[in-house]
This record gives structure tokens, sequence and C-alpha cells, in this order.
């Protein structure tokens, strides 16, 4: 089954950061639902992507290759071919991206074409299924980059580091109260030495990682996708039928009245 993707979404960063970070493929990978790198050589990334269609696990193993990479103008094209581990059914896909800034020159607008061609069960689906998951999956890639990226920021490193530093300063705060207030005690009561008070600032929180999933599912992609085209169709069905037992009771009433 052949088809012809068009997506866009926006990196939170100006073109110039997002052309380096879309194109260091390791760091990216695990903003795509089931995708995982196993190596990186040149040009040549091989790697696999795990997808679930109901109860079955399908892996898909191959290879991508960026075909070209111009820096000027912010275009890359990237060839991708892969095959089931455990089947016959194959994957293969060209996509073309560009990059450009966005409106407010703070951001990039990230605009891709894909021709893709896919056998096996995912097929099954139909092109205007394929098409929407497609969308979806865009959809979820670009909202892990923008999380990724929001925790490279620098923002959220200098946050981290003045978090850092107020917990020192409440830490070595309350370390320097508690000994004044036992050394006091110890004096007043005649006890021996004071105790020593031991403060462990807190470490600032870890931002937390992109959403990672370990497949692509399917059935819980395209299940609203199904519905809607199902819904329409059952709705003139109970039309249809209720029309035709009304008509039905029509002619035995007349049949009826006749004899």
């Amino acid at each position: 089954m052949a088809m012809e993707l068009d997506n866009s979404f926006t990196v939170p960063v100006p073109p110039e950061q997002a052309w380096d970070v879309l194109l260091d493929v390791k760091r990216i990978a695990p903003c795509m639902p089931g995708a995982t790198v196993d190596e990186v050589e040149g040009d040549v990334i091989n790697g696999h992507i795990k997808v679930k269609v109901g109860p079955v696990s399908l892996t898909y193993r191959g290879t991508a290759t960026f075909t070209e990479r111009d820096a000027d103008p912010h275009v890359v094209v990237l060839e991708a071919s892969g095959k089931e581990t455990r089947g016959a059914g194959t994957a293969s896909a060209t996509v073309r991206a560009s990059l450009e800034p966005d409106a407010s020159g703070n951001s990039t607008l990230v605009t891709m074409h894909t021709t893709m061609n896919v056998t096996g069960r995912p097929a099954q689906f139909g092109r205007g299924v394929m098409v929407e998951v497609g969308g979806k999956l865009v959809d979820q890639f670009a909202a892990n980059l923008a999380t990724l990226l929001g925790e490279d920021s620098p923002a959220a490193t200098d946050a981290g580091t003045a978090t850092g530093t107020t917990a020192g300063t409440a830490a070595d705060d309350a370390q320097n109260a508690n000994g004044s207030g036992t050394a006091t005690a110890a004096h007043q009561d005649g006890a021996g030495p004071p105790a020593t008070a031991t403060v462990t600032a807190a470490a600032p929180a870890s931002p937390a990682p992109a959403d990672k999933q370990d497949s692509i599912n399917l059935v819980r992609l395209v299940g609203p996708a199904i519905l809607k085209r199902i819904v329409p169709v059952a709705a003139i069905a109970a039309a249809l039928a209720l029309l035709g037992r009304r008509l039905f009771r029509r002619g035995r009433a007349k049949g009826a009245g006749e004899a």
C-alpha cells in the first residue's frame, strides 16, 4: 500500500539549533514511539521499530540513510527501508524535511513530505487510517521533542542551579541554627560536648524524561479513526432497516385490508 503524508510541527528553538538537534539521531530517537537506534555510522542509521496490532507485536528492522543534508536552506532527505523480523511485511519511506523560522523568530516550523509503502498486517487498516496514524505519531514526536529541548534550555539549567543554591543556603542556615541551640543548651545544663547536627541539602529534582513508548500501538491510535468510519455506516444501516420494517408492516396491513 503506497501513500503520501504531509505533516508539520514546531520546534521551540531557532532553526540553527533545531537543525543540529534533528540531525542528532541517537538523541531524538527516544522521542518517536517504538523507535530504537542500534548504530549510526556516518550517514547510515541502523535500528528497529516495534508495532503492536492488537495482541500481536511486530518488529521491523532496517536501515535509514541521509541522501541530502543542506544546511543553508535547512533541507534534509532521508530514505529508509525495513522488514519484519518474523514475517513477510515490509516498509519503506522517503522523507523530505525543511526548516524555517516561525512568525516569532524564536521557534522553527518543520515541514515534512513522506512517500511511504507498507505491506503486511498494518496495511490492512487502509490508506485513510494509516495517514491519520502518521499524523498522530508526528504529534507525539513533536511533543516529546519539545519536552526534551525544554530540559536542555538555559532557563531550565538556571532554574536547577538556583534551586540547588537555595537548598544549600537553607541547609547551612538550619545547621548553624541547630548547632547554636545545642551548644547553648549543653552549656546551661552542664552536659558534655554538644551533639553535632547533620543536615543534608535536598538535591534539585531532575526534569522528567521525554515520554518513551516501547512500541506503536496501532489499535489504540486507529480506534477513534475506525469509529468515525463505522458510526456513519451503522447509522445508515439502522435507518434503512427501520424504513424496510415500516414498509413491510404497511404491506402486511394493506394485504390484510384487501382480504
